[in-house]
């Protein structure tokens, strides 16, 4: 059995360590009560090697939080903290449940903060690659309007709201992908292992062949002479186009012409708005101000020129200018629509609401048509297919029909 130690208070309120062995965690939480005392840190002693490394630590460096861990993180403690349970609590609660030793250990260093008297939202502030911005502000909009709880609710909603978009527009993509690498690997191979094979029939005619087929005679030839070379090639590509579109000047040729593309260009501005709109909503829903607001939501945007609009946007309300005449202007990005009921809003003071309404009719719009994306980029992979297979026949039926000619 494995030996926790835990660190608490007995019934007088003095401190006390003590070393227990026990099945689990929730076993020593047990013996601790048995002998009348408050735990208030757990660690689980090392052996072997584990003197030496930590484990724990380890694991929580190799591992991640996921998008679904989170929303059901923060879900959790929002029901929590609306059932009566302070914060510190709450976290160790969750921390007790959670499977991912990121989580468990980023929790545990948040509850520990916590007691040595630091903000909740501060100690957030210390993992941004589990917390964003976003989750920052508005975990601090609910503690200083002493309404965490709804304040957690509402960022639920939202994160999940986000990733189940996420999900959707990658899903709709993860088709064609597959489909075109197989066809890329299958091509490989055919031109390594295959084409030699039949090629060597070309070869021997004292004939001259056609175009296509010395193309493909030639490009086996290298594949099969330089297979190392090959593939080093088509791995350089493949990590240099990624390298390329995480770049400065990547981001800005993907963010110009995926806006430009058609059907796929309507959705990524339907999806940019969507974003947008929600983020909007939910900050201003939980009391941030709107400078602080539009702000954060430059940071979840990822398209560069929708995040040079926000910061116009900005900088020129800090100035007096309404917000939804920004939006009103750019309507090459944002549709029409967007300004529309951001002005609306702004009349009626409802804009958060408004925001929200609009946020959740761009989410259903891209959820259909995601739908409608499968129908539209199957007949396109089968046109690709069929004028990549159409290439192949006549490149080997073309010296056939030479051949034929030639002996009548």
């Amino acid at each position: 059995m494995p030996k926790f130690t835990y660190i608490g208070e007995d019934q007088e309120g003095n401190k006390v360590t003590q070393e227990v062995t026990a099945d689990d965690r929730y076993a020593v939480y047990d013996v601790a009560r048995q002998s009348g005392h408050r735990i208030s840190n757990i660690e689980e002693s090392t052996q072997g090697l584990g003197k030496w490394l930590d484990i724990e630590k380890i694991n929580a460096k190799l591992s991640r939080v996921k998008a679904d861990e989170l929303v059901m993180m923060t879900r959790n403690l929002g029901s929590m903290l609306t059932a009566g349970l302070t914060v510190t609590r709450s976290l160790s609660v969750i921390e007790r449940q959670s499977k991912n030793p990121k989580l468990k250990r980023v929790i545990k260093e948040i509850v520990e903060k916590i007691n040595n008297g630091g903000q909740f939202y501060e100690a957030l502030k210390d993992t941004p690659e589990v917390f964003s911005d976003l989750y920052v502000a508005m975990i601090r909009a609910g503690e200083e309007s002493g309404n965490l709880a709804e304040a957690l609710k509402t960022l639920s909603v939202q994160m999940e709201r986000a990733s189940n978009l996420t999900k959707k527009i990658k899903g709709a993509m993860i088709y064609p992908a597959i489909v075109i690498m197989v066809m890329v690997v299958i091509g490989i191979l055919m031109m390594i292992y295959v084409m030699p094979q039949i090629t060597v029939v070309f070869k021997g005619m004292s004939m001259e062949l056609p175009p296509t087929t010395r193309f493909l005679i030639a490009t086996s030839d290298f594949f099969a002479q330089h297979t190392i070379v090959t593939l080093g090639v088509l791995f350089g590509t493949v990590m240099s186009t990624i390298y390329f579109f995480k770049s400065k000047i990547g981001k800005t040729v993907s963010s110009w012409t995926v806006v430009r593309l058609p059907v796929i260009g309507t959705m990524a501005k339907e999806t940019n708005s969507a974003r947008t709109a929600r983020t909007l909503s939910s900050l201003l829903n939980s009391g941030v101000d709107v400078i602080q607001a539009i702000e954060i939501t430059e940071e979840v945007v990822q398209n560069v020129f929708y995040k040079k609009i926000l910061r116009d946007a900005r900088d020129r309300v800090e100035k007096g200018t309404s917000l939804s005449e920004v939006f009103i202007e750019r309507t090459d990005l944002y549709p029409i629509l967007v300004g529309e009921m951001i002005l609306v809003g702004e009349e009626t003071g409802q804009i958060s609401g408004m925001l929200g309404e609009l946020a959740l009719f761009y989410e259903t719009e891209v959820e259909r048509k995601t739908k409608d994306l499968s129908t539209i980029i199957e007949p396109l992979l089968m046109v690709v297919i069929g004028v990549t297979v159409g290439f192949f026949a006549l490149a080997m039926i073309a010296p056939i029909y030479s051949i034929s000619d030639g002996l009548s």
